[in-house]
């Protein structure tokens, strides 16, 4: 049974309310829920002017923020972490209202925030340089980095706090003020966020001024694309996204980080753990009903393996409970709209018409009790090849089944598509693993051995290759997306000496 609207509109309200936010009320933006279709209630979108006028908010708090004492700057993240943890289940409720994600993977995407808030505190006590050797005597080279400026941050429905708070945690570390123009599908999450960021701000003296909050659609976000005080833009979304903001931000000569579309493959070996291959694979792919970046779109299966996996993947597809995700036992929610339903449905069909064969799903279900939402069941489809729509991402749960007889013909399949996040191999055969891992292997940011494609943890910078951006957020140095770099040279001798033994006067 699915949950009224009625019963979500209350829920949303209450944790909004525990939360301290008050939504701006209007009529040009809804907040709306993929678990009925139904809309929730209106909010007020930001006008050109008042996004202007946000983007100045944070370029005038920027030198002062800038001048903070870096580990200061350390105790608002700090602190917007500790009231993260205090709101963990009203964040979580707001992020299934409004993205529809299970419980597990909602309070999974909170605590993502909080993981990332514990990594910039730390990281306010390491931005570090380097000294370099210097070929001149009496002299120390040496590299600094420094804060960069405003950080617009363009973020995408399926991860709608977790990818904000991987910028902005570690930009408010570095120096850097952030504007923030979240999906127009997930709007209350982002005032909740915007809520609990600006109580810490006062509660630790900080500017409030540091982080800016912008509802709205498309035409908002251009202007943060747009407008040169904004030093890097941040953004997630698909590949034609990425070609449209790209060009435009490197137009103006400010700094892109993109986040782009995935078509994430595994490769399964003949020696894999089946066991532990169909649990990966599953997740993987039917998680957050196939609407994460990472999600498992390809499946590549050694010959010798192929009907049993598939057998086995069959029934696991078939066993899924689909459904509200509010209920315990739910392991599938709805998709976005209806429209990443009418996606699916054409893909199913060149599928078909490209020689697919459906083994499992495909349907739609719960129309009665949920006419305008749209749950499906994932599905898994048997493909003579890598044909045009398997090379292509679809945003849905749809895995597309191959087999090899190679690991050479695997890789070429795996890295023969334009996109290049995340990737996988289950196998027990430690050549296989390395030489997956290696320059000669996986092509993508993100290669994992024995475990799916999805699930990446904050410790290491997250991002890939081709045209999923080349960008790199959360952990590891990704922070020097959000700094400048200076190199520094200091005469502390009494002669002039240049450099390559030029001689001058």
């Amino acid at each position: 049974m699915i949950t009224p609207t009625e019963t979500l509109r209350e829920r949303a309200l209450a944790a909004l309310a525990r939360v301290g936010a008050a939504p701006p009320e209007g009529t040009d933006h809804p907040a709306r829920t993929p678990l009925t279709g139904d809309n929730l209630f209106g909010l007020a979108a930001a006008s050109p002017a008042e996004a202007e006028q946000a983007i100045g908010r944070a370029s005038e708090a920027f030198p002062a923020w800038r001048a903070t004492p870096a580990p200061r700057r350390g105790e608002l993240v700090r602190r917007l972490g500790d009231l993260l943890r205090a709101h963990q289940g009203d964040l979580a409720d707001l992020v299934t209202l409004e993205a529809g994600k299970i419980r597990s993977e909602a309070l999974g995407e909170v605590r993502e925030m909080i993981d990332i808030c514990d990594f910039a505190v730390g990281l306010s006590r390491q931005l570090h340089g380097r000294t370099i050797a210097s070929e001149r005597p009496g002299h120390r080279l040496a590299e600094t980095w420094h804060p960069l400026g405003v950080v617009g941050v363009i973020s995408a429905f399926n991860f709608p706090c977790a990818v904000w708070s991987w910028n902005t945690a570690v930009a408010l570390a570095c120096g850097d003020t952030v504007v923030w123009k979240p999906s127009e599908l997930t709007p209350l999450i982002s005032v909740a966020c915007h809520t609990l960021l600006v109580r810490a701000a006062r509660d630790v003296g900080a500017p409030e001024q540091v982080h800016q909050l912008l509802l709205g659609d498309r035409a908002v976000g251009e202007l943060l694309v747009d407008d040169p005080r904004v030093a890097l833009l941040s953004a997630t979304g698909s590949t034609r996204m990425g070609r449209e903001v790209g060009p435009r931000v490197a137009a103006r000569f400010g700094r892109g980080l993109l986040e782009l579309g995935g078509n994430n493959a595994a490769i399964v070996a003949p020696s894999a753990d089946l066991d532990l291959a169909v649990q990966g694979i599953v997740f993987a792919a039917a998680g957050t009903a196939g609407q994460r970046c990472t999600s498992l779109r390809r499946l590549l299966v050694h010959r010798d393996v192929a009907d049993t996996l598939t057998d086995r993947l069959t029934a696991a597809y078939r066993k899924l409970p689909i459904g509200d995700p509010f209920d315990t036992n739910t392991l599938v929610g709805p998709l976005i709209h209806t429209a990443a339903l009418d996606r699916m449905r054409t893909a199913l069909d060149r599928a078909g018409a490209e020689g697919g064969a459906v083994l499992a799903g495909g349907g739609r279900v719960l129309t009665e009790e949920a006419p305008g939402a749209a749950y499906v069941e994932p599905t898994l489809v048997r493909m003579p090849g890598q044909t045009g729509v398997v090379r292509e991402e679809t945003f849905a749960p749809v895995l597309f089944v191959l087999t090899y007889d190679t690991l050479e013909e695997a890789l070429a399949l795996h890295n023969g598509v334009p996109q290049g996040l995340s990737s996988s191999i289950f196998t027990r055969d430690q050549r296989e693993a390395e030489v997956f891992l290696s320059s000669e292997g996986s092509d993508c940011g993100i290669a994992n051995v024995n475990i799916g494609t999805s699930g990446a943890e904050i410790g290491g910078a997250f991002g890939g290759e081709k045209e999923t951006g080349g960008g790199r957020e959360s952990g590891s140095d990704a922070w020097r997306a959000y700094m400048r770099r200076a190199t520094n040279t200091v005469n502390y001798s009494n002669e002039l000496a240049l450099a390559q033994n030029v001689s001058f006067l």
